[in-house]
């Protein structure tokens, strides 16, 4: 029977394996291993619940105020120990994290065939994202299969060197676990507070928003909600101190926003789903909220997913408090505009991303 050994360690990580990994687990000639690394902790346990799946092994790395070094030393230690014993026959990691880079790594130092999930996503700007963009990178020079999620990132991958019958196009799984968490008739406290208004979700929490930029966003975000008396805002503020802090600055007393503690995925899948206008500086939003003919304000200058960009659901408007007041502010009031973005096409994929995945790697094991 042959391994293949799955490995992640953050939740939005979990929400994209999870799908795979049960799909996966259907497959009887396949022994498939779990491990996880906590790089987030509560909210990666809450996905891993809700998707019934129980890791392997856990390197419980996570600690309060740990570096890059911290994640990247910690991750490489634990695995190497866990790929001796195992020796599996294919390493699966996901995306950019640090997890997934060191992972990787630790998978090529032992001549373990990698495989990566969502390859090929490219800004081209080392900075940004960070440490993102230089991570998927790293794992695509060293991936032996490429599942890319749009033509575009397979694109990229082939222009890289990436020979092109290591690539192939599935979707994105995000959209496969949308058809397990988002319910009909969802009820939550929140969706009480917010009925007969028009509902914004904010997400906020990247590397290199913190400080200026995140405060700017904020101020332009309030701006907004200051003027328009029918709306109203959740914002699930993310776990770093740095965020909490500058979000009480900011909205501490306003009444139309809501600052909650962050929401596990079926709460927050289906809060997008209510939502009228999603405001997020997340990659993985980029991509579930135009299955849900959600529009997105991009608070970002550049973005790996340009495909709902071009598709028009997704709109880059960068940080700066003007730009983020005026653009939010002209779909909130121009009716036109707001239909023009929720009516886009999702370019992500169909909801059976991970099926493909999975037949992918049952194919490679006959050969």
């Amino acid at each position: 029977m042959k391994k293949v050994m799955v490995v992640f360690g953050t939740r939005p990580e979990a929400i994209k394996m999870c799908p795979v990994i049960i799909e996966l687990k259907k497959v009887k000639s396949i022994n498939t291993i779990v491990t996880v690394t906590g790089q987030h902790r509560e909210m990666l346990n809450q996905v891993l619940e809700i998707f019934g799946v129980t890791p392997d092994y856990d390197l419980e790395i996570m600690e309060n105020g740990q570096t890059l070094f911290d994640i990247t030393e910690k991750v490489m230690g634990g695995m190497r120990s866990i790929l001796k014993k195992e020796m599996p026959d294919l390493v699966m990691v996901h995306g950019d994290t640090t997890t997934s880079f060191a992972a990787a790594l630790s998978a090529f130092y032992m001549n373990i065939k990698i495989a990566h999930v969502e390859a090929g996503l490219r800004t081209y700007d080392t900075t940004s994202p960070y440490p993102e963009e230089f991570n998927r990178h790293a794992v695509g020079i060293i991936a032996d299969y490429n599942f890319a999620p749009t033509e575009r990132a397979k694109q990229n991958l082939i222009n890289e060197g990436r020979k092109e019958d290591t690539i192939w196009v599935t979707g994105n799984t995000v959209i496969d676990a949308l058809k397990t968490t988002v319910q009909k008739d969802y009820v939550h406290p929140e969706l009480e507070w917010c009925k007969g208004y028009r509902l914004v979700l904010i997400t906020a929490h990247r590397r290199e928003n913190l400080g200026e930029p995140m405060r700017d966003i904020f101020k332009g975000i309030k701006r907004v909600l200051d003027e328009h008396d029918d709306v109203r805002a959740i914002y699930p503020v993310h776990l770093n101190p740095k965020v909490k802090k500058i979000s009480k600055e900011v909205f501490g007393n306003d009444k139309r926003i809501h600052l909650i503690e962050p929401l596990d995925v079926i709460e927050f899948h289906n809060l997008m789903n209510a939502a009228y206008i999603i405001l997020t500086d997340s990659g993985g939003i980029q991509e579930e909220a135009p299955s849900l003919g959600k529009p997105v304000l991009v608070l970002r200058a550049i973005t790996e997913r340009p495909e709902g960009v071009e598709a028009g659901t997704v709109k880059l408007i960068g940080t700066r408090e003007e730009q983020v007041y005026r653009d939010f502010k002209l779909l909130l009031d121009d009716e036109k505009e707001y239909q023009k973005m929720s009516k886009a096409i999702n370019p992500y994929g169909d909801g059976h991303a991970s099926e493909r995945i999975a037949k992918i790697v049952l194919d490679y094991f006959k050969y």
